[in-house]
Parts: structure tokens; sequence; C-alpha cells
């Protein structure tokens, strides 16, 4: 007889449910969190004062209201709808017109903290009557309760909050509604009264720091059950357009190389690279001292890429955007008609404006906005922080850049002769491309000097050439001699 076969020892493992997430439309927020938030689901949102978790929630219920055909609810306990309104407004967020076509309602809610404490009761059934209510008026699928700590503020029995804030979450769950709750931050607990993020399936903590007298946004999800995500601090902007969140984790070097080539903008640096240029979608670092002509070999570069039709986004961080095309008119190059044209767009700030990260979010933001095949950068030198934080910045907006074929142009002062030891920055060995500009150190010497100290994947002349500045712009005194007046350096 044949032995009865014995069962398998191999488990037969069943195929895990993905999660299913409801998209935020915030920019940013779901790449971060993979998708968006968890559908059906609590999340949690903390963070002192000021860091934004209002106006996080509101965009997070208008974005499903407007673009995912999913209508939502916003229960306050501290602002009256018309104060909501009205800040809403502030932003660009059209509540009213949402409220008309009942894809979104507002429900304010009255705690009275006295109240509670002289009679000694509190029982969460009015407001489940009254959110139900709210839910099936729009027949919502989002819903936001702003703040917690209001809500229970008369609460002095820490058994009876932890039994009514459970009670509260499995009812948000049984809904199957998407919640957002947002909370206060406690001194050692994540929130007031501590609880909100163990009973929470995805917390996302909101921070506004102030180092230096320059204030940054960050945004970082604690914990999100069933799901991954990224772990980083990423730094958030928010701007008349509603908050931006840049994913820095996100930034794989997966992105494509291609052998087009484009032009410097001068006839004869281009002759330096074998008439062709640099690599389309690479990186070019000009630097150099005081009147090295940085910013002008810059402007050439961006007259050449107008004159091929091409978008331009140009940060500049030392002068107006009227003094820098009036400027470069001395050296011939009249980039005010690009402008008109709407071919060149150029954005000044001062560099103590925002922080490091909320420069590079307002960056990543303006690129989007305008689709530019360059950008150009003038000068780095100009933002503070340490040497690692400005090369950790730059890590990340060189690599958005290539993931997008953007060539990115980057000038940097230096003092004195530069010297790979002298590169304070430490990017160079982020460029593909790196120009050192010198001026004359004596009214003898002949000028001001080029020097291409690398460019990667392609023959380049290792020869010092000798230019200068005319009002026909940048003129090589090797090449064939043209007319012009001398101009003063930039």
């Amino acid at each position: 007889m044949s032995e009865p076969r014995r069962p398998s020892s191999k488990r037969t493992l069943k195929p895990t449910r993905e999660l299913t997430k409801a998209p935020t439309g915030i920019l940013g927020l779901d790449e971060v969190t993979g998708g968006g938030l968890p559908r059906g689901r609590p999340t949690l949102v903390t963070g002192g004062p000021g860091c934004g978790k209002t106006l996080l929630a509101l965009e997070f219920l208008v974005h499903g209201a407007s673009k995912y055909g999913e209508p939502g609810v916003f229960v306050t306990f501290e602002e009256r709808a018309e104060d909501l309104l009205d800040n809403a407004r502030s932003i660009g967020l059209d509540l009213d017109d949402l409220i008309r076509r009942k894809r979104l309602a507002i429900e304010y809610v009255r705690v009275e903290r006295s109240e509670i404490e002289e009679t000694g009761e509190y029982d969460l059934e009015a407001l489940f009557i009254r959110l139900d209510h709210a839910l099936n008026a729009v027949k919502a699928t989002r819903i936001i309760l702003d703040t917690i700590e209001s809500l229970f503020a008369g609460l002095g029995d820490a058994g009876i909050l932890r039994a009514e804030l459970r009670r509260l979450f499995a009812w948000l769950k049984d809904r199957g509604v998407t919640a957002v709750i947002t909370g206060e931050r406690g001194v050692n607990t994540l929130t007031r009264q501590g609880l909100e993020e163990y009973v929470s399936d995805c917390v996302i903590v909101l921070d506004h720091r102030v180092t230096d007298q320059i204030s940054t946004r960050r945004l970082r999800v604690v914990k999100y059950r069933g799901s991954q995500h990224g772990t980083n601090e990423y730094p958030f902007l928010i701007d008349t357009d509603g908050i931006v969140v840049l994913p820095i984790t996100s930034l794989q070097l997966e992105h494509k190389a291609t052998t087009a080539r484009i032009s410097t903008g001068l006839d004869w640096l281009d002759a330096m690279f074998g008439n062709k240029g640099y690599f389309r979608g690479s990186s070019v670092l000009l630097s150099g001292g005081a009147g090295s002509g940085k910013t002008s070999f810059a402007a050439h570069f961006i007259d050449a890429a107008c004159r091929r039709k091409e978008r331009v986004l140009c940060f500049v961080f030392e002068e107006s955007a009227s003094q820098y095309t009036r400027n470069m008119g001395s050296i011939g190059l009249d980039l005010e008609t690009w402008v008109g044209k709407g071919l060149l767009t150029i954005d000044a700030a001062r560099p103590t404006l925002y922080g490091l990260e909320s420069h590079l979010a307002k960056m990543h933001r303006l690129i989007d906005a305008a689709h530019p095949t360059a950008v150009v950068v003038d000068p780095l030198s100009s933002f503070g922080g340490s040497a690692s934080e400005v090369a950790g910045t730059l890590i990340r907006m060189i690599d958005y850049l290539k993931s997008r074929q953007i060539t990115g142009l980057f000038t940097h002062l230096m003092p004195g002769r530069l010297s790979a030891a002298d590169n304070e920055v430490g990017v160079s060995s982020l460029m593909d491309t790196w120009l050192q500009l010198s001026s004359p150190s004596s009214g003898n010497a002949p000028g001001r000097q080029l020097t291409i100290l690398k460019s990667r994947g392609m023959p380049h002349s290792t020869l010092t050439r000798t230019f200068m500045m005319t009002d026909r712009g940048v003129r090589s005194d090797s090449s064939p001699r043209q007319s012009g007046r001398l101009v003063a350096n930039r």
C-alpha cells in the first residue's frame, strides 16, 4: 500500500491586500506618502502654532471635492465658518462655490469648557448626530476635525478622555470616511493628550523652526500603518498657492543622459568644446573672483537659449530683475526682449528671505510652472549656512534638474584664485562642467582669463583663454578681431 500523502510543509502565503489611499492633491505630499492618506482611516496632523495644520487639512478637503470627486465636511471647534471662508480666500481656495454645489460643508461646533466643568457630563452622542447629518447632506467621504484639543478641553479625567478618544476614532472608522484630525504638540509627546498618535493609522508632524533668524517649515511622516512612506524630514513652503512639499528622498540617480549639445552663447567658447557647447541636461559651474565675468557668461547662455525659442528661468539673488536686464544691456544683450516674449523669467529674491530648503521648494514650484529647458542660478555664494547644508541643497537641485533634462548653470563667487581645495561650497564634484574665470592681478596683466577645469564625457580644450568685456559681448583675444568698446566687467 502506498503511504498516505503528507501535508506539504510549505505555507501558501495569501497575497497581501494593498492599502487604498486618498490622494491629497498637495504637491510633493502624495509622493512622500506613496499616493496619499489611508482611505477610510484617521490621520493625525500635529504641530505647533502657525505650522500649517489647518491649511494642510483644508487643502486635502478642497482637492478631494474639486479634483477627485470626493465631497467633504470641515468640522471646526475654534473658528467660525465665516472666518474659515475668509482665510481660505486669502490663499485662493474658493470654498463658497464648493458649498453652493454641495461638494463641501462647514460645521462649527461650539464647545464651552465651563459648561462641561459645571455639569460634569460629557457625551459624544450629540456630536455624532451632527457629524452624521453633515456627512449625509453632501454624501461626504472625507472629514476634517480641527482641532481635537478644543473638543476635549473640559475633560480632566484621563480615563474618560482616553475612552472618548477611542470612541471617536472608532466611530470615524465605522463610517468609512477618510478623516484628518489636527492636534497641537505636547511637551514630551506628539499631542497634548499623548494618545491620539497611537489610535491614528497615519501621523504627520509639522514643524516651524527658526535658525539664525531664518524660518523653515518641515514635514515628517512619523508612522503609516500598512504602507511604505518617506521617513525623513521634508521642507515645505506656504505661499499664495498653498502648500508645496519637497520630497528629498524620492530623488534617485535614475535620470537619462543625452548626447545632444547646446551652445554656450559664445562661438569662441563653443570652439573650446569642439564647436558643440555643453551637454543638454548637464550641470555647469562658473566660478571666479569678483569682476571676473561670471554673470556675463551666464547672460550669453541665456540669450542663446532664448534665440532657440527655449524657455529659461533665472534666479538672481544680488539685484532686481530690472537691474539685471539693464546691466546686461551694457554688453549688448537685450534680455528685456526675451522677458517680454515670455521666453525668460527672472525671479529676484534676497537669499535671507527663506531658509535653504524653502528656497529649494520655491524654485521647484517655479520650475514646474515655467517648464524651462535651462535654469540659471546667480550666484550660489549668496546662500548662507554651512558647507554641508549648501552642498546638500545643491545636490537636490541638480538631481531635480537632471531628472527633467533641464540644463543648469550656476555661478559662484570665490575669493582670489580658485583651486579644488579652496572650494568652500564643495560642489565642484557634482558638476559636469567646471569653468574657472579670473581677473587680472595687476594693471599690466593681458586681461581676464578662462580655463575649463573639467567637462565630463566630452573632449575639451585645456588651454587658458584670455577674454575681454565689450559693448558687443564677451570677446576672446585669440578670436578674430571685432570692433567694440571695452565696458565694465561683470
